[in-house]
């Protein structure tokens, strides 16, 4: 028999096992109730062949509390049976999967909410986990109800969110096998456990690969130069023809050439207005204003203004004695303690000396 890790008592007697569920929390499955292991549909063999299994391989098998028990203990006798002695079924619960002694790589195949009856949900991080303990290239096959219809604020995704996450979590060629109802054993199931009720429902079943190398892995890059060729490259003659224009070709009366200057006409040459060269709103309204980049002028042409104004404000002299000094200048005069200055110069008082003054 494969070697079992996990959540398994040792067999108490020869071809059966006992699965420990008031220490792990599963309830116990009633014969008697609607939904028993006598009426749930298990795998087959040849359900166990799409998953790809084969004698040797580590399989972790993922289950919660929504998986009726004698179900799970079908589905590990049918995995025991296709890994043989060589390989290795391990149950793990998926609340205790993140604290979990698994290493990195540690299995070829991860199960989880594919035991019939299971209505399983998978969060981020244990997405995340499930990618984890897989080997580069190993599968994950996982089963969860989903809505069909987006709905706000909703515990279960849909399709296209779930296979999100699943490649969110690091794993390739995400792919939905699987798209049926939810049986009524199901939908009790996504109710007690979930505490969730819609009639907009389905029961997905996605598969998702780990890439072929494994998280933190390095690979030297082949920087090698290219191959030196020996000669020029071969050129195609047409090609070359097409590309080459000898003077030949130039007094060859079938070839038109076009003078670049005929291009050109009379208002080409023109030089354009200033003006035209502004931008629609510049200048308009009552207060003209420059743009903070501005490039067509406006902006030199208010600094002009500015300056004239100022100049144009200066006071003027009346006895005309204002440039030789103060031993000159009457007592009202606006340059009283400037140096004299000469004739024509210009001199600009600034506010203090005009309030002063």
């Amino acid at each position: 028999m494969a070697a079992l890790s996990g959540h398994f008592r040792p067999p108490q007697r020869s071809g059966s096992f006992r699965l420990s569920r008031e220490a792990r929390g599963v309830e116990p499955v009633d014969a008697e109730k609607p939904g028993a292991s006598s009426g749930r549909q298990v795998h087959s063999t040849a359900e166990m062949a799409d998953f790809g299994i084969s004698a040797g391989q580590f399989v972790a098998v993922i289950w919660d509390k929504s998986s009726p028990v004698e179900a799970l203990k079908d589905l590990v006798d049918k995995l025991q049976a296709l890994t043989g002695d060589e390989g290795r079924v391990s149950v793990e619960n998926i609340n205790q999967l993140l604290q979990s002694a698994h290493k990195e790589s540690s299995f070829d195949i991860v199960l989880s909410g594919v035991i019939p009856g299971s209505t399983t949900l998978h969060s981020a991080e244990i997405l995340a986990e499930m990618a984890r303990i897989l080997r580069p290239g190993g599968c994950l096959f996982l089963k969860e109800p989903v809505e069909t219809a987006v709905v706000n604020n909703s515990k279960v995704r849909t399709a296209s969110k779930l296979c999100s996450a699943l490649t969110l979590s690091g794993l390739v060629e995400i792919k939905e096998l699987q798209r049926e109802s939810l049986s009524p054993e199901e939908i009790q199931s996504v109710r007690e456990h979930l505490g969730y009720h819609s009639d907009s429902l389905l029961s997905v079943q996605i598969t998702g690969k780990k890439p072929n190398f494994e998280v933190g892995s390095s690979s030297q890059l082949n920087l090698s130069t290219a191959k030196k060729f020996s000669g020029k490259p071969a050129v195609d003659p047409a090609a070359a023809k097409l590309w080459t224009l000898s003077a030949n070709d130039m007094e060859d009366e079938s070839v038109d050439l076009i003078d670049s200057d005929e291009l050109l006409d009379a208002e080409d040459l023109k030089k354009p207005d200033p003006a035209s060269l502004r931008a629609p709103s510049c200048g308009e309204g009552k207060k003209r204003k420059a743009c903070k980049n501005c490039t067509c002028g406006l902006a030199e042409e208010l600094e002009k203004e500015k300056s004239r104004d100022q100049i144009s404000s200066q006071p003027k002299s009346a006895c005309g004695n204002c440039y030789l000094g103060d031993a000159f200048r009457c007592a009202s005069c606006p340059y009283l303690g400037m140096p004299a200055f000469k004739p024509g110069e210009k001199v600009l008082l600034s506010d203090s000396n005009l309030h002063d003054a």
